[in-house]
């Protein structure tokens, strides 16, 4: 489960974040957003906004980006609705990031499909790179969090780090991915299963066959 807690309202922080604003590109993606909602129904647009505003401290901090107070007042003023609304939201989806991450951040599923599946392991391969839950290492390169179910159970275990999906793992691809990524490179996201592309059965469909190669009709056949 993870751990999660808003960083303290130190004047440190509100020296560094307190004069945020959306710079001109994220205000006309906040302003796009706020307009898909009727009149009276603005508030809606919380969760996008405070996404866009994580983002933009990420092109600061070149990484993942996270929600300092300040920013989160930001957030509730643009919106005019309570800062304590906007907490509220931002502390109940894990999408969002209350305290400083680092610039991978490695998000490890440890439901039961995955633990099933190996995922204590894919958090020992964490640890062993020195990976600390709720700590980013002491090269700034990795933060790491134990999360509930994201949403890949037919290719557990799994891990999100950053924006990209991680599937079908074991510790050796996972460190393989790791060192692509510390080394700059994108390693390839979704499945690792060798020959799978995506959350078919490994070794083929084994029914509805004939879709494989085309889109086969099946209704004279019924």
């Amino acid at each position: 489960m993870a751990a999660r807690h808003i960083a303290p309202d130190t004047p440190e922080l509100r020296a560094e974040w307190g004069s945020f604003a959306f710079t001109d590109a994220w205000k006309a993606k906040a302003d796009t957003a706020i307009r898909k909602y009727p009149e009276g129904r603005q508030k809606s647009a919380v969760m996008a906004l405070l996404d866009y505003a994580q983002r933009q401290v990420g092109e600061v901090t070149n990484t993942q980006g996270w929600l300092p107070i300040p920013v989160m007042e930001y957030v509730a003023a643009y919106l005019d609705m309570p800062i304590i609304r906007v907490v509220e939201v931002a502390s109940f989806y894990t999408m969002y990031n209350l305290e400083p991450v680092g610039r991978f951040h490695v998000q490890v599923c440890g439901t039961t499909p995955c633990m099933l599946r190996g995922s204590d392991e894919i958090i020992a391969a964490c640890e062993k790179r020195g990976m600390k839950k709720g700590h980013i290492s002491a090269d700034g390169l990795w933060s790491f969090t134990e999360v509930e179910c994201m949403g890949n159970c037919a290719t557990a275990p799994m891990v999100q780090i950053n924006d990209d999906n991680y599937e079908d793992l074991t510790a050796e691809r996972l460190d393989a991915v790791l060192d692509a990524l510390a080394r700059g490179e994108q390693p390839k996201t979704g499945t690792q299963e060798p020959g799978r592309h995506t959350s078919e059965p490994v070794g083929g469909p084994t029914s509805l066959k004939e879709m494989v190669s085309e889109n086969h009709d099946y209704r004279g056949e019924c």
